[in-house]
């Protein structure tokens, strides 16, 4: 156990949970870039739509408290929870925090997770050397890296493909209007599975800190007063939009349609809620990108800008280790206090 003074902790929570408004700032593109890029909803409404959906995710847990299984994974399943130091918390922080507001400045639609991953384990094998690493874990998230965007993209192809079949014989005022209500639906479900998977890596972050400096005793589990602080920062956040990220993600990938924008965000939500469901921390950003480029190439290749979809990869290449830099250095910098 390492000692830390009670304010010293609330502000590292505090951090936290600047960190997850940010995540929500940088991460609002995700939710509602379809159904801006489509004038589904205008601006204003796609934020406060995507943000009470964020917020829900809590009331789905309390229904099935498995879902937290990804709080655990970040909090005990990549470092050694008794490794884990208010160091090595403050370092992925900061580390992660770092990289959000680089790439959000930039417009580029990176990973939050994926930073604050990167930013855990740059702090933490600067602290305990690689050996902290559970590599188990490691291995899952990184291979949901390769994984959900590939998975959302096929899913969106499928998607395109079952519901043209099914509407083959509408006419195209009708097949138009029931898309632009199931896309609605697909979005509000892709919000409350964005928020489920995602508030969640604050969760994990905050609970390993309490129960590294022993304000949280028995079980590692996240207790109700972190969960619904993560929900509200991450919905607060969502509020704020991304713009810059939601040009890119709506509108430079592919233009879309109705039909293309329900058959992406309903693939995305499926793959979040699987990897929810499997505990693994997966990028919303990645998932919804491969899926916007599965609903745009089931219309036709050329329809993909790949030029900008290549950039967005390459964003993605580097998160991990650029974070995980930038972590391990906030971390050597606590040691001269």
């Amino acid at each position: 156990m390492h000692e830390l003074a009670f304010p010293l902790l609330v502000a590292l929570i505090v951090v936290a949970l600047a960190f997850d408004y940010l995540n929500g700032l940088h991460d609002a593109a995700n939710s509602i870039a379809t159904v801006v890029a489509t004038r589904l909803l205008s601006p204003l409404m796609a934020v406060g739509f995507a943000a009470v959906f964020n917020f829900a995710a809590y009331f789905l847990t309390i229904a099935f408290p498995s879902l937290h299984a990804v709080a655990e994974t970040i909090g005990k399943g990549l470092i050694d929870k008794d490794l884990v130091t208010p160091a090595v918390i403050f370092g992925a922080l900061v580390g992660a925090m770092f990289w959000n507001v680089v790439t959000w400045m930039k417009g580029i639609p990176s990973s939050s997770s994926h930073a604050l991953i990167g930013g855990l384990i740059g702090a933490g094998v600067a602290h305990a050397g690689l050996t902290g690493i559970e590599w188990g874990g490691l291995n899952k998230t990184l291979l949901a890296i390769v994984l959900s965007p590939m998975i959302g993209m096929f899913l969106a192809m499928l998607v395109m493909l079952l519901s043209s079949w099914a509407l083959h014989r509408a006419t195209a005022r009708g097949a138009e209007k029931g898309l632009r209500v199931l896309h609605l639906f697909s979005s509000g479900a892709y919000s409350l599975s964005h928020g489920l998977n995602d508030a969640q890596k604050t969760m994990g972050i905050i609970t390993v800190l309490l129960y590294s400096t022993g304000y949280l005793t028995g079980p590692f589990e996240v207790p109700h007063w972190v969960a619904i602080a993560c929900y509200t920062a991450i919905a607060l956040g969502t509020m704020t939009g991304g713009w810059r990220i939601i040009e890119t993600m709506g509108s430079r990938i592919t233009k879309l349609s109705q039909h293309q924008g329900f058959s992406a965000s309903l693939a995305g939500s499926i793959v979040l809620f699987g990897a929810s469901f499997l505990g693994i921390p997966v990028s919303t950003t990645h998932t919804i990108t491969g899926s916007i480029i599965g609903a745009g190439t089931a219309r036709r290749a050329s329809a993909v800008r790949w030029g900008v979809a290549q950039n967005v990869v390459i964003a993605w290449v580097v998160t991990i280790p650029a974070s995980a830099a930038v972590g391990a250095l906030f971390y050597g910098l606590t040691t001269f206090f």
